[in-house]
């Protein structure tokens, strides 16, 4: 009998819901033993439900190749197989909401990839090294949804990887004022350049709702509880412009800062080769062992050498360089499908099994 926690994929066959299953392959905490995904999925084997749209560069895993995808929609049946989930739905935010809660509600802690509860204010949204303690406000949650052991925790938008924990690791000089631009890749998107020939070549200055995600979310992380809500900080003010840019994985930025305090340019490199969090100290499964990296030459960090540091679970800065309007300047590369996206998840159902939050049912 395995001792691994049982886990079920909600939006299984969607390519985010790939990247987990992916992810969770010989796990040593997890075990994927339940899918979950549309009624037209629903009734057939996993390998059948994603032939012709397998999207990762791995094959399937043999441990999910027969496994019979179940309608998402049974909501009791799905949570009666499994100790917890990660939420990868593709529906509209309300419906989210209402099935997450409704898994929650189950006494099935979830664990989500989607934006819908980002902003809920007792729902935690954690980048683990940087807001661990956010965990806390699932207490108050737990109140309101009338649950002993269910919940809804979130991981922030993908864009922000790139450059939160960088200012995180900055947050003794007191920035205050940013300015980023992320050039994202099609796989933000559930994309491949066989489903979007159009983007090869192509720039696209426009990705729906990413601007405001990717100003806001950064203060919610470093936010505080108060009186069982998260409430967001004010500091530093953030302006956004997010391009669609023609790569398969990997979020770049290029970013300003203004500072309270001053630095110099070694002091700022060894906060963020320096800079580590819970996940580090624990040994999580998923955590990276050096969280940034900071790379000399001029040329990186590039998306083909550098996404994949630390299993995409890293982040690269380079061409850190003092600024003539801002106070200093660089360039940011984190992995949005697996930092950003399911890798993150995984990383914080890690951090909230270690905390107690996620047990056995």
């Amino acid at each position: 009998m395995s001792e691994k926690l049982k886990v079920g994929i909600l939006g299984g066959t969607g390519m985010v819901g790939q990247r987990f299953i992916s992810l969770l392959e010989n796990h040593p905490w997890f075990e994927v033993t339940t899918i979950a995904a549309s009624p037209r999925s629903a009734g057939n084997r996993y390998e059948q439900a994603v032939e012709g749209r397998w999207k990762m560069t791995t094959p399937i895993p043999e441990s999910v190749k027969d496994l019979v995808v179940m309608n998402v929609n049974e909501v009791e049946k799905v949570a009666s197989e499994v100790d917890f989930v990660f939420s990868a739905v593709d529906m509209t935010k309300d419906e989210i909401k209402k099935i997450e809660e409704e898994y929650a509600r189950t006494e099935t802690p979830v664990v989500s990839n989607n934006s819908a509860h980002r902003w809920t204010p007792d729902v935690p949204m954690v980048v683990p090294e940087i807001n661990p303690e956010h965990m806390d406000v699932i207490v108050s949650q737990r109140k309101r949804l009338g649950t002993q052991r269910g919940f809804v925790a979130v991981k922030p938008n993908c864009s922000i990887q790139s450059y939160a924990p960088v200012l995180t690791a900055w947050k003794e000089f007191e920035p205050y004022e940013v300015v980023a631009t992320t050039y994202q890749a099609i796989s933000g998107a559930g994309k491949t350049f066989q489903d979007w020939p159009e983007m090869e070549g192509n720039i696209i200055p426009y990705i729906g709702g990413e601007e405001e995600k990717s100003e806001k979310e950064p203060l919610r992380i470093w936010g505080t509880i108060q009186d069982g809500v998260i409430v967001p900080a004010t500091s530093p003010v953030i302006t956004c412009q997010c391009i669609r840019v023609p790569v398969l994985n990997g979020h770049t930025a290029a970013v300003f800062v203004k500072f309270k305090k001053q630095a110099t340019k070694e002091q700022l490199i060894e906060k963020l080769v320096g800079f580590k969090g819970i996940p580090q100290e624990l040994e999580l499964p998923s955590a990276p062992k050096q969280f940034i990296q900071y790379l000399e030459q001029d040329n990186r960090p590039q998306v083909s050498l550098d996404v994949d540091f630390e299993n995409g679970m890293g982040i690269c800065v380079g061409r850190l360089r003092e600024d003539t309007v801002y106070d200093w300047k660089f360039v940011g590369l984190s992995h949005n499908t697996v930092r950003g996206a399911a890798g993150g998840a995984v990383l914080c159902a890690e951090l909230l099994k270690a905390q107690g939050y996620i047990t056995k049912k």
